[in-house]
């Protein structure tokens, strides 16, 4: 017999029995399709596009699509173990402008007991693609926020039907774009997740973006101040040289950006141009570069990027200079977004840009529904929720600056003692975008894989499940970077903001046993 039910309040009429997984094909929810009900067998999972997915456990597979406006086309996957679900709900995220499902994320979920979903917000392209958005409103604000709450809706009410039972707690993890996701989520929607992570947020998304094309301005108005990436050693050395000691262990590392007024100026060539110093163009453009963007009356509008992470695959020769003028990721989100969502006018010539004129229309278009800087989190800790930030102090893609800004304004918002009962925010020396970098950098993400000391989903679920709130997590470097295998090389703890890690002043300053947090 097919299972059938319709589950208008989803989650709130949970049927008494399990069904089988090809059953909820026929699963009726508020302007939701299911096209795929498919039991999955162990082993390795092939998508119809991309690689193998290996070493899964026996799952069920849904996929269906979200309508909740006539111009919306949000996929949507869920999948759920077929035994062994440790009884919890894990939503996965989108980096860049969306537009793909992250399948492998689904996986590692499932590989850990929990039920997922994901989606692709509503539309299909690459992440730094926007031409889906022009002269669609309703897909912007599913990429906005309704995408990930409905993905979230329809996606408990899923596993409710599929296990008998609904998840007796639910979490959120993701970074960058996938970190303004988690943010919209708490403020907008409290009641979706009990825990969240939200890694080097992008939330707020018309500023960020307003700098990317700042930055492409201050690199290419005047020709001679572009900076190749052959110049960037010569930058990031320099940078270290001035600041790296400050924290007493010269380490590869400035484990506190603020702390350093490194002055470009040391950089000026002083006889004929080279690799290893900057012409007085390229000084101004540096300077601008790290002040961040200024209105026409010289007011910041936004934040600089911080000293110490120009090198490296993941610096600024890919967010920000690019390997030539006009090249760099920055460029590419921002003139996608500016062309596509905020002057609405394909061929939109960049040149043109305006701060003040382009940023105040990015706001009146786009602050409400792609801006996730509410402070006002009362819902959200009402209902018990948990939220922790986290993000890299060589971050080359979103300035570190603004995860400070948003979490002192919750505190301030909120005040100390509220704010310190459900919210922490974890600076991350050395690390860049979402990972990666010099610094120790692995220190769990998704689903928990180690201990609440060395594991931050981890410590968010210790925190939820047992009050135990984190204080510090103890990050890891391998000696290839990334693979446990070839062994540790560095641990040093991450400490809850605004304290830092301080050596002790004895034994080894690659392991995080001699340091303290203050």
């Amino acid at each position: 017999m097919r299972f059938h039910v319709t589950l208008l309040a989803c989650v709130s009429a949970i049927p008494a029995v399990a069904a089988s997984c090809e059953s909820l094909a026929d699963l009726q929810l508020p302007h939701t399709s299911i096209n795929r009900a498919q039991a999955v067998a162990a082993g390795s999972f092939t998508p119809q596009e991309g690689q193998p997915i290996p070493n899964l456990p026996a799952f069920c597979r849904v996929a269906g699509v979200l309508k909740p406006s006539p111009d919306s086309d949000i996929q949507f996957e869920v999948w759920m173990p077929a035994s062994g679900w440790n009884g919890k709900f894990l939503g996965v995220g989108n980096g860049g402008f969306a537009g793909a499902i992250g399948l492998r994320e689904l996986g590692s979920a499932v590989s850990h007991g929990y039920a997922a979903a994901a989606t692709d917000t509503g539309h299909k392209a690459g992440g730094t693609n926007a031409t889906w958005a022009l002269d669609h409103p309703q897909k912007v604000i599913d990429f906005g926020y309704r995408a990930i709450h409905e993905t979230a809706d329809r996606g408990k009410a899923i596993v409710a039907a599929f296990y008998g039972d609904g998840p007796k707690r639910s979490y959120f993890s993701s970074c960058s774009n996938g970190g303004r996701q988690a943010l919209m989520e708490a403020q907008r929607y409290p009641g979706d997740y009990d825990g969240i992570i939200a890694g080097a947020p992008a939330n707020y998304w018309t500023h960020l973006l307003t700098e990317a094309v700042w930055d492409v301005q201050a690199l290419t108005e005047d020709p001679a101040a572009y900076i190749p990436p052959s110049k960037l050693p010569a930058i990031q050395n320099a940078t270290l040289a001035a600041c790296d000691a400050l924290d007493g262990v010269k380490d590869g590392v400035i484990d506190n950006p603020p702390q350093c007024h490194f002055d470009p100026s040391t950089l000026l060539c002083k006889g004929p141009d080279s690799d290893a110093c900057l012409t007085a163009p390229q000084v101004a453009a540096l300077r601008k570069l790290y002040s961040g963007p200024v209105n026409a009356k010289g007011k910041p509008v936004y934040f600089g990027h911080s000293p110490g992470g120009e090198t490296g695959s993941g610096g600024w020769a890919a967010w920000i200079t690019g390997m030539a003028p006009g090249k760099s990721l920055g460029f590419a989100f921002g003139t996608n977004f500016f062309t596509n969502m905020v002057v609405e006018k394909a061929g939109w010539d960049y040149h043109t840009f305006n701060v003040d004129r382009e940023m105040k229309a990015a706001d009146d278009k786009m602050a409400s529904v792609l801006n996730a800087t509410d402070p006002d989190l009362k819902r959200f800790q009402a209902r018990g929720g948990k939220l922790i930030l986290y993000h890299g102090w060589s971050d080359a893609a979103i300035p570190p600056v603004n995860a400070i800004e948003y979490y002192q304004s919750v505190v301030t918002r909120m005040g100390a003692k509220e704010a310190g009962q459900f919210v922490r925010l974890f600076m991350v020396p050395g690390m860049q975008h979402c990972g990666g970098g010099p610094g120790p950098n692995s220190f769990g993400s998704l689903a928990p894989q180690g201990d609440p000391q060395h594991d931050i989903a981890a410590a968010l679920e210790h925190w939820v499940e047992d009050g135990a709130a984190p204080s510090q997590i103890v990050a890891t470097r391998y000696k290839n970077g990334a693979d446990p295998a070839s062994g540790v090389e560095r641990t040093r703890p991450l400490c809850a903001y605004p304290q830092v890690a301080h050596w002790k002043g004895t034994g080894s300053t690659d392991d995080a046993a001699n340091f303290v947090c203050r």
